[in-house]
């Protein structure tokens, strides 16, 4: 049987594709120079075909080669995710759990949960990166967090949404803003003549209000004022007469807990809170006991105003 494409040749390939140089790559891989060529020629060999168009100052993919980097890179993280959830089992109690969370699920879900988990599980390391839903989404798809805590954004076909949450939408504005007087059900209807300060749509929460483009209120059809973030968003609010649209809990977290929120009706809208993990991948026993615990917590913690807890978070 001949020379078969091995992990070795991927690493290899992946890093020169990254690098653009040969030089760089061997430094990153701790090779030689001369022996990352070698092993480059004999995946070309093996392959059939040529992977590196090489110019003086930089060595660039050929066309037959781009669509590989994607395949090989994702093959390279598998194995690396495969290997080190193997470790993890091997470690139990004593290994390293790292989460992503966006900002609003850190105060009323996960620090409880995370208080729970290290009674019982005083020897776990503990990472916790709070960033938005896209950048959680693709850390848990790059591997480098064990599962996340998010509304759904891109939906990739690799990582596994399991919803334990329904966060409903309503509006938020300062306690002395007319909408505090206001009787009865408040609708999205009642929020156009007033001036509205939008999230972005690279947020889990403005690309969801998106869905909805009749509903997003609109200052008599003047152009909005955006925030990237509930930081910013916060400092608009504050420069006065200014509303925004937020899900609860993401409203009664942080600094913007000290304005009104009162719930949208006609319709009423919720956003799913869902466990990310990756597509058919075992989580190691840390992941698992700390999964167990976090759902536990949803179970038992009196929820923030109007959340529902989802029944298929506990099937």
């Amino acid at each position: 049987m001949g020379t078969q494409i091995s992990l070795r040749h991927l690493r290899c390939f992946a890093a020169v594709a990254r690098t653009g140089s040969f030089t760089v790559a061997a430094q990153q891989l701790f090779k030689t120079q001369s022996s990352l060529t070698a092993t480059i020629k004999q995946l070309e060999d093996i392959a059939g075909v040529q992977l590196f168009d090489r110019t003086t100052r930089r060595v660039e993919l050929t066309k037959d080669a781009v669509w590989f980097q994607e395949v090989a890179e994702r093959i390279i993280r598998d194995f690396d995710n495969a290997v080190a959830d193997l470790q993890a089992t091997a470690r139990s109690e004593h290994g390293n759990i790292k989460i992503s969370v966006v900002p609003s699920m850190m105060p009323h879900i996960l620090a409880p949960a995370l208080e729970a988990f290290r009674k019982s599980y005083p020897d776990v390391k503990i990472s916790v990166r709070d960033e938005g839903s896209e950048k959680t989404e693709r850390a848990v798809l790059e591997g480098t967090t064990d599962f996340g805590l998010s509304s759904p954004l891109n939906h990739f076909a690799d990582l596994d949404y399991r919803p334990v949450l329904a966060d409903p939408f309503g509006a938020v504005f300062p306690k002395d803003h007319p909408l505090a007087s206001h009787k009865g059900d408040l609708t999205w209807a009642d929020l156009r003549d007033h001036n509205y300060v939008a999230l972005t749509k690279d947020t889990g929460i403005g690309a969801l209000i998106r869905h909805f483009p009749d509903l997003e209120p609109k200052h008599r059809g003047t152009e909005v004022d955006y925030a990237s973030s509930t930081t910013s968003l916060y400092a608009l609010l504050k420069l006065g007469d200014r509303i925004t649209v937020l899900p609860s809990l993401a409203a009664h977290t942080g600094q913007m807990a000290e304005f009104e929120f009162r719930e949208l009706h006609e319709p009423k809208i919720e956003r799913e809170v869902c466990i990310i993990t990756r597509h058919m991948r075992s989580s190691s026993p840390t992941t698992r006991r700390v999964l167990e615990i976090l759902m536990k917590t949803i179970r038992e913690t009196k929820p923030v105003h109007g959340v529902r807890i989802l029944d298929t978070a506990f099937t």
